[in-house]
């Protein structure tokens, strides 16, 4: 089968993507729109106007649907609503949080919160729409995950731990999904310049030596993982399962 620019083509596909809001979230699901789908907003709040006017403005259709995925019950309940009711062509797990301390005086309300937001709302809206499409026999999931996911951090234990297990359910998903046609795989972005890395951004010294590391000689920005999110997202990456697709200006590689 010959290559076709179609293969990157989303029409007709409808996308979930969490935390889009603003940042990662945001970007992701407008360049999702740009490629043609139309999006399924998760979020805490409503206040999402900067967004669903992006993906309008686009000619796509947006509407959002609340829950607080720091709830297991809440994730598992949207989780259920949606495979019950929408046919999801593309889920992004992109809801994060990242709480810092160190490590002996990290207290375990901190630890759960970042682990029911990071992983376990990922697990929960994975198993259920992602059980719907396989049934179908077609489907995509992108997680996000981190350059954490490689590597241990500093002051962020409960983040460190949970990007390396949405790596390990991305991998574990793919090899029971594969053979369904539903492809499971992650981003790992690097330093990007967003609301979570406020703290080290204006922290001049930890700044430079964060861009110091970096081959491309800048922090990222939340567009830059938009096209690695429309790619994993669409035919194209038909034979791409279980990868971690680091998004990193180069980071691991120094």
């Amino acid at each position: 089968m010959s290559f076709s620019p179609a293969a990157f083509s989303l029409t007709g596909k409808t996308a979930v993507v969490t935390g889009a809001r603003r940042g990662i979230g945001q970007e992701v699901a407008a360049a999702l729109a740009s490629a043609g789908a139309d999006l399924i907003l998760l979020a805490r709040d409503t206040d999402l106007e900067a967004t669903l006017s992006r993906i309008e403005a686009l000619g796509r259709s947006a509407r959002i649907v609340t829950a607080d995925l720091e709830s297991p019950e809440a994730a598992q309940r949207v989780a259920t609503e949606l495979a019950e009711t929408v046919e999801v062509d593309i889920l992004v797990n992109n809801a994060g949080m990242i709480l810092r301390d160190d490590a002996v005086d990290y207290d375990y309300a901190s630890w759960q919160r970042v682990l029911d937001v990071n992983l376990n709302s990922a697990w929960l809206l994975s198993q259920q729409i992602g059980a719907a499409m396989v049934a179908r026999g077609s489907g995509k999931i992108v997680n996000i995950a981190s350059l954490l996911s490689f590597q241990g951090g500093i002051r962020v234990p409960a983040y460190a731990a949970s990007k390396h297990g949405i790596v390990g359910v991305t991998k574990a998903l793919a090899n029971e999904w594969a053979a369904a046609n539903v492809q499971v795989n992650a981003i790992a972005p690097g330093y990007i310049a967003t609301d979570n890395t406020e703290e080290l951004q204006s922290d001049a010294a930890r700044s430079a030596e964060i861009i110091g590391r970096i081959p491309a000689g800048r922090w990222g920005a939340a567009a830059d993982i938009a096209g690695a999110a429309v790619f994993l997202s669409s035919p194209a990456a038909d034979y791409i399962n279980g990868h971690v697709l680091a998004v990193d200006g180069g980071w691991l590689a120094r």
